[in-house]
């Protein structure tokens, strides 16, 4: 049940109509259970588009099947082992994602942006026994992959599923004219458009999945800067695409919606809210895979009467600042949902006033899958508030000395539902710190309003948000401590107007001539782009405790 003053509030003002208090987290034995139905039921229709190729409901089901039945048959995967997806948004995500589930595999979600540092840790941390990769980023791989216990890799180019001409032109173009495909070494990687040749000529055998497998290793920086598998279920999943399908199909129906996803789908925002949500709708995914390009991204729009887009903060901002996106057509649009990090009242106010639709703000986190509240679709335009708990979400603030803390009250959030994750794989330490009886201790401090609405005051945690993506001070200042001129590093996040945040680092020195382009350069080198630090501080200290800890909120 939800927080006994939110139902009195919603009960009192019958608020917001349409949404139920409570989901059933078994509707579906599992998310495998989900797509057989699912893709049966809107067979003839699009399931995804990426750059003007589509794939439909019974050809996916035709191609994950195909997937499936290579990675059992050929591969020798078993039920439980990982396989990893290392691809941006095109039509092998879901065809490879979808084939993984049904030969009863968890996915580990892979930035394919990545150091080959960063994807060393998680196909070791994983136990990663097969991957996807998109050959763009090949070379990262072949870096590490004798180090990992990978025994599979399974090779795609950006161009392999939009048909044999189409498809030669770009990887071509990708390969030879952009050159965006640097040298790379794997001499036993298999294709991905062979994988699916042979896996079509190989019998699958279907696998008994239920709620409680585990069905994604989501990779998060959790309480600390150690990235952390955070275990999310098949019942966690189908929990959380219930309860976002519960806020907001008030405003859909099932009558061909297209979401433009813009966001990877390796981030689990989009994963769920977007490819999983939208599935059971018998919606389009309009696949972009690269929303940097906006110019290029706005073109894409203007061809399909897009009903609802998700995003982050500095998606919809940038989109508002591109000539030519105040000329598209609107009219279909219902929804426009942010998250992954704040959003910010001028950009929401533009939003409304240029495309006439609210833009709605979900609060999440990885460990929870990732919902735990959302502005609720009759909210009139922006109040600065995350909106209210999901159904069957109950949400408590906390005081410092374990008691509840009274409504307006600040407090730490803690979050208990169907939707929390069952732990950290393999760090049971690293669990306990953040679940507590059932309830998951967010680290966020909060508030709630008379009105039920939360509010997030403050992190509590020292992760830094760079457009929506999570950043972790720990990692940065290992990174930096590596190199022999820094004896000591801290980390924290500033304000910036594009991205939210930004990272900058405190180096104190023990050598001369270390500079700010030296450190930058070496970050580079080791984390991924949004990782890197934007400025640079020396100091000859940095403020501790009286046992020695920096102490980064003196730095803030």
């Amino acid at each position: 049940m939800r927080n006994s003053v939110v139902e009195k509030i919603w009960l009192e003002k019958s608020y917001p109509p349409g949404v139920p208090f409570d989901i059933n987290p078994d509707k579906y034995p599992s998310l495998v259970a989900m797509f057989n139905k699912y893709s049966a039921q809107y067979s003839d229709r699009v399931a995804y588009i990426n750059m003007g190729a589509k794939i439909s409901y019974a050809k996916l089901a035709k191609q994950a099947t195909d997937f499936a039945a290579y990675l059992q048959q050929d591969l020798g995967l078993e039920k439980g082992d990982k396989f990893a997806i290392m691809v941006p948004n095109t039509l092998q995500y879901p065809i490879a994602l979808f084939g993984a589930l049904l030969a009863g595999l968890t996915v580990v979600n892979v930035n394919p942006l990545y150091t080959a540092r960063e994807l060393e840790h998680q196909l070791k941390d994983s136990g990663t026994k097969a991957i996807l990769i998109i050959e763009n980023f090949a070379q990262t791989l072949g870096k590490v992959v004798d180090k990992t216990p990978v025994e599979h890799v399974i090779l795609t180019s950006l161009g392999d599923r939009l048909g044999m001409l189409k498809g030669k032109v770009v990887n071509a173009a990708v390969k030879y004219v952009k050159k965006m495909v640097p040298a790379y070494q794997l001499p036993d990687a298999v294709p991905f458009n062979t994988v699916l040749s042979k896996g079509s000529k190989l019998a699958f055998v279907p696998v008994e999945v239920c709620g409680d497998d585990l069905a994604f290793l989501q990779y998060t920086g959790g309480t600390t800067g150690v990235s952390k598998g955070a275990m999310l279920t098949h019942r966690n999943m189908v929990s959380n695409l219930l309860q976002a399908k519960a806020a907001i199909s008030p405003l859909l129906s099932d009558d061909g919606e297209i979401v433009v996803t813009a966001l990877p789908l390796y981030h689990i925002f989009a994963l769920t809210a977007n490819c999983l949500t939208f599935f059971t709708l018998g919606g389009t995914n309009l696949l972009i895979s690269n929303p940097r390009d906006m110019p290029g991204f706005i073109k894409e729009l203007a061809k399909y009467p897009f009903t609802a887009i998700t995003g982050v903060n500095t998606l919809f901002n940038g989109l508002l600042n591109t000539p030519g996106f105040n000329d598209l057509d609107f009219s279909n649009l219902k929804l426009s949902l942010g998250g992954g990090m704040a959003v910010q009242r001028p950009v929401a106010d533009k939003w409304q006033q240029v495309t006439g639709t609210r833009l709605l703000e979900g609060y999440g986190l990885t460990e929870c899958s990732p919902m735990v509240t959302i502005s609720p679709y009759t909210q009139e335009g922006y109040n600065g508030t995350i909106g209210l708990p999901a159904a069957s979400t109950n949400v408590k603030i906390m005081r410092e000395d374990g008691s509840e803390a009274d409504i307006g009250e600040s407090g730490e959030m803690w979050v208990k539902g169907p939707q929390v994750m069952s732990g950290y794989y393999n760090r049971p330490e690293a669990t306990d710190e953040i679940l507590k009886e059932g309830w998951l201790a967010t680290g966020d401090v909060a508030f709630m309003d008379e009105q039920g609405f939360f509010k997030i005051v403050d992190r509590k945690k020292d992760m830094i948000i760079v457009s929506g993506f999570n950043v972790f001070p720990n990692e940065i200042e290992e990174v930096v401590m590596m190199h022999d001129g820094v004896l000591e590093a801290a980390a924290i996040g500033i304000p910036h107007e594009v991205s939210g945040e930004t990272v900058k680092i405190f180096v104190v020195a023990k050598q001369a001539g270390l500079n700010e382009e030296i450190i930058i350069s070496h970050c580079r080198e080791n984390l991924t782009n949004y990782k890197v630090p934007r400025l640079v501080e020396f100091r000859d200290e940095l403020p501790k405790t009286n046992v020695g800890k920096i102490l980064r909120r003196e730095l803030r």
